[in-house]
């Protein structure tokens, strides 16, 4: 396949031209000498740790914790510049007047972290958590949890007739409101939680804080502002590897917000044929740039890398690169002993040699999460020399490094390959610099056929990107709106949307404004098409009331809630047997495509009838919803087989090779079944023995490796 010359901008491409990269450096291609411009070598001799001093917060620091206590606010500052902390003087405040609080987050790992940093704070048992998987101390005075979790208790709270019972709501990683997959979860969150509940978000940069502040004011009734920091904690220097293992400033000596580039570098840009330091499918030369970094004391690194694979396959060449000393050593086995010693599984994991012997480790979605949070914490108590990671670290997790360095100008975005965009390029350099332990961070970018080195540049002097309304319609949203409010009362509700309010306050004439009013007519117009399919179903009746179906539906809140809906109603689960049920479930929770060839001992014969018995009685209910528009699914065989058979006892290691799918993605496979099992769980009332099977599924899949120690606490 051809590529764009060096300079134009990166075209898409098709995920079949990225062919997994591995194996060794060519061993035609000499080795790096580690050597440095001047320019760069009089900015070396300031690396070193910053003076301990007391802690004194930032202006916008305590200029946030301020706000807070009047109106709303939204504080949008990069990486590691101290956002928490904000966080913690508010809840603290509340706390100390006898009040609650609710700190939602993204994801279960960084809601976990927040647990244990909250409890050290305010103690043990005045923080409880609320992910899905963990429900712990509910009634706390603090609450930790996920974001959708707090939208389904405002779900609850609304049809109830209550307020949420919390005194203070904070919203961790605010821009996720834009997220493709996510962001409805944000947008509902914050139209449905009542004004007197003051907001607090907290929020990486985004290119319109000050829009999403005005679409508060407007819907909450209550002034929400805008408290931003651009500076980073720690400054960055960007930095281009020439191919001889001489490091060069990306721009030009005295350019700083601007985007010309290095002269040696704008060669490198310009070369017809981009300079790489593998050939073919070889990875670079790790160990060699690994030597360079030492050689000017800019470790520890994280290497962003395109693939699990690659991560992986590194930790291979960097044996020898950066030798550890005896005692280096021991603290590492020490550590890792004492991270593992309650899992056998981890205490055994495969890339346990490359963390003790060579201080370096892989991170990404195809290991274990207990595996991934020993990385975590060795790489945040500085044990590690360097961690080689998928981009997905840059957005979830907290540990920094003196440097990160890159390979690639973009990213694959699920389909193709597209350019990376400013919000992204600065949450990958956001970790280069360790507040406190740092005075300078380092970003590194290493020429190649996949490097767009004028783009880099520009990014990294752009604006982070807008963040725009991701709202859309679902029949959970439908039928949760539906406990509440009548369907006029949901339009009212749609009008707030964020995404009508960009259109109304970019509208510059009257009488675009005019047109532009009507804009909550496309997810008005979605939502009776919803409307109209659960009367069809029978899960809303004429009058536009749920109907007793309609109620208890309501309460999946899962990602195909019809068709569980419509197992339950035709009685298609397996309920006396909790293995089948656990399989069944998985098959509702897949997303993607799979091959469901499998060897006959793979799939047990009991198992394969009801998934087919489900998908023939299914059949005419899922004709009746594409025949109306609504995308349905296919339920694939090889998600229910794998579940199944770890429920029904096979061993771990069994499970993930005889599947072949990596522990990661089999864990994840497990937590997200647990999940929607959790919702059929609840319906006991109505379905006991559905019910109570569901709940003993949930325990056949929810243990070690794919929890570890308290993780797995039930309700």
């Amino acid at each position: 396949m051809s590529h764009p010359p060096k300079g134009a901008p990166q075209g898409r491409r098709r995920y079949p031209s990225r062919k997994k990269r591995q194996g060794r450096p060519s061993s035609r291609f000499p080795h790096l000498t580690p050597d440095a411009d001047p320019q760069l070598k009089a900015v070396f001799a300031d690396i070193g740790t910053p003076r301990n001093r007391p802690f004194k917060p930032d202006r916008f620091q305590t200029e946030a914790v301020a706000v807070i206590a009047e109106a709303d606010c939204l504080v949008t500052a990069p990486t590691g510049a101290g956002k928490t902390w904000i966080a913690v003087q508010a809840i603290r405040r509340v706390f100390d007047a006898g009040g609650r609080a609710w700190y939602a987050s993204p994801l279960k790992a960084l809601t976990n972290a927040k647990l244990i940093e909250f409890s050290d704070i305010f103690g043990p048992d005045q923080v409880g958590i609320l992910t899905g998987d963990r429900k712990e101390r509910p009634d706390a005075p603090i609450i930790v949890g996920t974001t959708e979790i707090l939208r389904n208790q405002l779900y609850d709270a609304m049809h109830q007739g209550v307020s949420l019972n919390t005194d203070l709501v904070v919203l961790d990683e605010a821009h996720f409101l834009g997220d493709e997959e996510r962001g409805v979860v944000w947008e509902e969150t914050m139209i449905y939680l009542p004004p007197r509940i003051p907001l607090l978000m907290l929020s990486a940069t985004v290119g319109n804080a000050g829009a999403i502040a005005d679409w508060l004011t407007a819907i909450r009734g209550r002034p929400c502002q805008v408290v931003a920091e651009n500076r980073r904690p720690v400054p960055l220097v960007p930095m281009v590897l020439d191919p001889s293992g001489t490091l060069l400033p990306l721009k030009a000596k005295g350019e700083r917000g601007g985007r010309k580039l290095h002269k040696r570098v704008e060669s490198l840009a310009k070369a017809k044929k981009a300079p790489e330091l593998s050939r073919g499918r070889g990875l670079p030369p790790f160990g060699d740039i690994l030597r360079v970094l030492k050689a000017f004391d800019l470790l520890p690194a994280i290497f962003f890398l395109k693939s699990r694979s690659d991560c992986d396959a590194a930790l291979n060449l960097c044996h020898g690169a950066v030798p550890l000393s005896d005692d280096q050593k021991a603290r590492i086995i020490d550590r890792v002993h004492q991270l593992t010693e309650n899992s056998p599984h981890l205490a055994q994991h495969r890339q346990r040699l490359h963390v003790e012997q060579a201080g370096v480790a892989a991170h990404h979605s195809g290991h274990l999460p207990g595996w991934k949070l020993v990385v975590e914490t060795l790489m945040t108590e500085g044990l590690l020399t360097a961690v080689f990671a998928t981009s997905t670290v840059a957005a979830g997790v907290n540990f920094p490094a003196r440097t990160v360095v890159f390979f690639n100008s973009d990213r694959f975005n699920g389909v193709e390959f597209i350019p990376l965009d400013a919000t992204q390029l600065h949450q990958m350099t956001g970790r280069a610099g360790r507040r406190g332990m740092d005075r300078i961070g380092f970003a590194l970018a290493v020429p190649g056929r996949y490097m767009d080195l004028r783009l880099v540049a520009r990014l990294l002097a752009s604006r982070p990107d807008k963040v725009v309304s991701r709202i859309r319609i679902n029949f959970s949203m439908v039928l949760n709106l539906l406990l509440s409010y009548t369907p006029a009362q949901v339009e009212e509700l749609l009008k707030r949307s964020f995404a009508t309010w960009l259109l109304m306050a970019n509208a510059e004439e009257s009488r675009q404004k005019t047109r532009m009013a009507n804009v909550h007519e496309v997810l008005w117009e979605d939502f009776q098409r919803h409307l109209a399919f659960l009367k069809e179903t029978g899960f809303v009746d004429n009058d536009d009331r749920l109907t007793a179906d309609g109620e208890w539906a309501s309460q999946l809140r899962v990602d195909q809630p019809l068709l569980v809906a419509e197992c339950l109603r035709q009685g298609l689960l397996p309920d006396q047997d909790a293995a089948q049920m656990a399989g069944v479930f998985a098959c509702f929770v897949n997303e993607k495509e799979t091959d469901d060839r499998l060897e006959g001992r793979l799939v047990p014969n009991r198992l394969k009838k009801t998934v087919n018995r489900i998908q023939k009685n299914l059949s005419g209910f899922a004709r009746h919803m594409k025949s109306r528009g609504f995308e349905v699914r296919q339920l694939y065989l090889r998600p229910a087989a794998m579940t199944h058979a770890w429920a029904a006892g096979y061993p771990w290691e069994h499970v993930a090779g005889d599947y072949g799918m990596a522990e990661g993605n089999l864990a994840m496979l497990m937590m997200r079944t647990a999940d929607n099992l959790r919702h059929a769980a609840n319906l006991v009332d109505v379905f006991p023995d559905a019910a109570v099977t569901a709940r003993e599924a949930i325990g056949l899949i929810m243990k070690p490796p794919v929890v570890e120690g308290d993780d797995d606490a039930e309700a």
